[in-house]
This record gives C-alpha cells, structure tokens and sequence, in this order.
C-alpha cells in the first residue's frame, strides 16, 4: 500500500535548505498547496503567484495541517506546529520532490507532446498496473507546481508515470531536472501554445529537451518533425522506440475497424510481434495513444495478454472526446482543450461517424498568439471541405473561421455565429434533430461545457 506519504521534518529541512522557525510536528503524510482540501498532518507549501499568495491562508491550512513551508513568518505563532523558512516555496516544492525521486529505487517514465498526454499516460498507468505498483500524475498536473506535487506522493512505487507540459522553451528540461526521467514518450507535435514558442520547430525542440535526461525515448514516427530527429537522437546514444501507422514504425498499428464505440486494430511488430487489441474509445488519434503506451508495456515486458485486458478496459479520460446522447443526436464532447491538430482530429471524426447531418460547435483556440487568425481561417476550409453542414462558431476568434466557412461554401450550408457561450447553446437546441451528429469543442477557457448542462 501506497497510500500514506510520510515526510520527517528532517528531510524537508534537508531537502529545502529551509531554515526551522518553530519546532512542532516531526512527521507529515503528504504536501498540499490548497488550505480548502489540505488534510490532517499535511504540510502546507505556501505558493504565492501573480493574483495569489497562499500565506493569506497559513491560518486555515494549519487548523489541518501539521506545518508549513513560508517565505515570510506567520504573524501569529502557531503552537505544535513545525514552520520551516524558504526563501522561495516554490523552489522548495520543487527541491522537495527532486530529493524524494533521487532517494528512491524508481523507474520514471516522462510523457510530453503537444495532443494526447493525458489519455497516452492514463493508458501506460492502466498497462503498467497489471504488474507494478505505479505513481500516476493526478490529471494534466503536467506544470512546474502540478509535477512535482504528483511526484512527491512517491513511497515506495516501482515505476512512475508522470505528465510533462510546457508553454516556453525550457520547460520541460525543468521538469526533467526535478524528475530525472528514465524513458521520454513524445506523442506529436502541434501547435498548442506556439505564442510560447514561435514555431513548430522550436515546439519540437522543446519537447525534445527531455532526450537530456532519458535514455529510452518512445517517439511518434509518423510525425515529420520527430521523424527528422531519429537518427541524431540515436547518435547520440539513445535507445528510440517508435510508433505510427506508417511501416517505418517498430509498433505499426494495422487492420484499423472503426465503430461509432470502438476501434478495433492489430499492433504488429516491437515485442510483441501481433497483438489483437480492441479500445472502447473514438477517434483515429486514440490509436496513436494506445500504440505510445503498448510501446511502453515493450519495455517493461508485459505480458501480451495483460496489454490487451488494460487496453479493452479503458474508458478515456474526463472531457476528452466524450459521446453522449443530446436530443436524439449523438454528440462528441471534446471540451478540455483544443490547438489546430486537436481540432482538425476532432473535425475528421465527426466526418466519419456523420449519419444525417453533422454540426460542428466551435470555440475559440486560445494562446495562439500571432498565429491566431491565421490558425482559425484554416480550420474554417477545412469545416468546408469536410461533409459539415452546419457550423456554430463561438468567440471572436473563432469568428475568422465562420468567415472562410462561408467564403469557401458559397453560403451553401448553414453558418451561426454566437458571441457567447449561452447563445450557442439556444441556437443548438433549436437547429439539432435526431440521428444528427454533433461536435462540440474549445479551448478550456472558453467553458463550452454549459451547453451540455441542463
């Protein structure tokens, strides 16, 4: 059982360089950085950014918790508890869980790419499950808070699976310098957040920051840009392992069988040589998702059989590419994020399981940056291009879209454009029949989830 993280407060003083304001408390079952769901014997870290500082809160947190990390002394001494000075907490943080991973016998597995980290790492944790104890990131806690607070729950797992994101280059050299990762998976590369970046190939570069550190690199080969970076990769040393649909693939998905459920696929060759696998998931870029994490199960020899079982048996992840029965419609939720590569993937599987009418609902793709309008007119030709017949846009960006929707339709099929999310939702209502199709997607920010409330 791994559910009960024990720090001393010797090791958090040695960990952090912190200097002991008040001695209290010597043990602590786990860290949290959040006074409303910190529990009993917690240490409380308190983080404080642009818009918040969580010392506003050390009061609330220590009714619970057994000490806190500070880079300012409480104002009101706090009897039994253990408070230990840093001079940034969030370094702490980091330092904290950096000296948790180097002083245990662990194997970590590092996911990065622009689409389908989230769903790649919850399909290697169900895989690897079937034979080890695992520590799986809780969610997309992927940045340089959520890591390596997923990373601190270590306590005596074998293999952790963790979720690496990044906005700016060198990002993800940062995760990896607290993580020290043994295998990278590299899923794609898209332009998400490329206001970060500038361009796809500084994108690549970014996620390819993590060949640093990992010895065994799991890459999508299908993807020019990794494609362009195998073999100065194995120059370098690196053992690389790569998946796709193309034959230069070590793992080749083959015999794909899609139903409005399921898709159903051979994955010939790696270790493995056939396997018969079936995902109770949509979307062609699921097939990626499960070829990175039987990629994986490659490496750490699980059986064929616990493979397919942990495969057949996953049920994706919350938000991402949901089907749900709205009016008699089938309706594909995809409302956790979405970057160009995203929604074109979205847009084409929307395609293909379309019966009578397909309508796409879509919202506005956030840090873009310069690239923003240029990015929303391509997804408009391709809404017109693909067998869509009708088209709500949401936003002002998304509104570039409509226009080449239109332009590139002669007026041909319907288009509504909505400011806001609730005007959306009325125009869905009132244009959706039974046996439509319906997609509805946007970046997080734009919170299109109201129009699948009640």
């Amino acid at each position: 059982m791994h559910n009960r993280v024990i720090y001393t407060l010797n090791e958090i003083v040695e960990a952090t360089g912190g200097r002991l304001l008040l001695k209290g408390a010597d043990l602590f079952t786990g860290l949290s950085i959040d006074s409303r769901t910190i529990r009993d014997g917690e240490l409380f870290i308190a983080l404080k950014g642009e818009r918040f500082d969580g010392h506003d809160f050390l009061g609330q947190a220590l009714q619970r918790a057994n000490g806190a990390l500070v880079s300012y002394p409480p104002t009101i001494p706090q009897r039994g508890k253990s408070i230990i000075y840093v001079s940034n907490t969030l370094k702490a943080l980091q330092a904290i869980a950096r000296h948790r991973r180097a002083s245990r016998n662990v194997k970590v597995i590092g996911i990065t790419g622009t689409n389908g980290k989230t769903t790649t790492k919850e399909m290697i944790g169900a895989i690897l499950k079937k034979r080890f104890s695992v520590l799986l990131s809780s969610g997309n806690l992927n940045n340089q808070i959520g890591m390596p607070l997923s990373l601190s729950g270590l306590n005596g797992q074998e293999i952790a699976v963790l979720e690496f994101g990044a906005s700016q280059p060198g990002d993800i050299d940062e995760l990896c310098r607290i993580s020290s990762p043994d295998v990278g998976v590299i899923t794609n590369i898209g332009p998400g957040h490329i206001a970060g970046f500038g361009s796809l190939e500084m994108v690549r570069d970014t996620k390819l920051e993590i060949a640093g550190y990992a010895d065994i690199l799991v890459l999508n080969s299908d993807d020019r840009l990794l494609r362009e970076r195998i073999e100065t990769l194995k120059e370098r040393g690196k053992r690389v392992v790569t998946f796709g649909l193309e034959e230069q693939a070590n793992y080749r998905a083959v015999d794909i069988k899609r139903t409005e459920e399921s898709i159903s696929f051979k994955v010939v060759g790696g270790e493995y040589g056939k396997i018969d696998l079936e995902l109770p998931l949509i979307g062609l870029f699921n097939v990626y998702n499960a070829l990175a994490a039987v990629s994986v199960a490659g490496l750490f020899s699980i059986d064929a059989g616990l493979v397919s079982e942990a495969i057949g048996a996953f049920r994706g992840v919350p938000m991402r590419v949901e089907r749900r029965e709205f009016k008699g419609a089938l309706l594909i939720s995809d409302l956790y994020n979405a970057n160009p590569a995203s929604m074109e993937e979205a847009l084409k599987e929307l395609a293909s399981l379309r019966k009578k009418r397909a309508i796409a609902v879509l919202g506005d793709m956030l840090e873009l940056g310069a690239y923003e309008e240029t990015a929303h007119r391509k997804i408009g030709r391709l809404v017109a291009e693909l067998p869509v017949d009708v088209l709500i846009t949401v936003g002002q960006r998304m509104a570039y879209a409509g226009e080449e929707f239109q332009q590139n339709t002669n007026g041909s099929r319907l288009h509504f454009h909505a400011s806001e999310v609730d005007e959306a939702k009325r125009l869905l209502e009132g244009l959706v029949r039974e046996d439509d199709t319906v997609l509805v997607k946007g970046s997080r920010g734009m919170k299109l989830e109201r129009i699948l409330e009640e």
